[in-house]
């Protein structure tokens, strides 16, 4: 499987919900970093992004590039506001791996679609 293979694989698993079959393609000293998380380890990461599980709702691959054994994804994140809409948060993600598995993730998304996303389901 290659690199952008695995990256496809975590993300549909990851998305979907699946977070132990997601850790699998993760290793032990995976970092992560975004406008939101920032992690060391494995542990870590899936602690800080648990809050995300009830409201992903999967993700479009658009584009992806593989050079020098790194992946840089860009990709429509799905999340279900409040009100039940199901919204597209695009994003790009560039990762390294090591032995089959990613290793790290460096995620750039902008947090103010996000959050209008969120607070436009709330009441007023």
């Amino acid at each position: 499987m290659s690199n952008a293979e695995i990256f496809r694989t975590y993300l549909a698993r990851f998305t979907s919900g699946d977070r132990e079959a997601a850790a699998e393609l993760l290793t032990e000293d995976f970092r992560f970093h975004g406008p939101m998380l920032q992690s060391e380890g494995k542990a870590a990461f899936l602690d800080g992004s648990a809050g995300l599980c009830p409201i992903m709702r999967g993700a479009e691959v658009h584009r992806q590039w593989e050079q020098d054994g790194e992946v840089c994804s860009i990709y429509d994140f799905k999340i279900q506001t409040p009100a039940g809409e199901v919204v597209s948060i695009p994003m790009a993600e560039w990762n390294s791996f090591r032995d089959g598995k990613l290793a790290s993730a460096r995620l750039i998304f902008d947090t103010a679609a996000l959050n209008t996303a969120l607070a436009a389901a709330l009441p007023a």
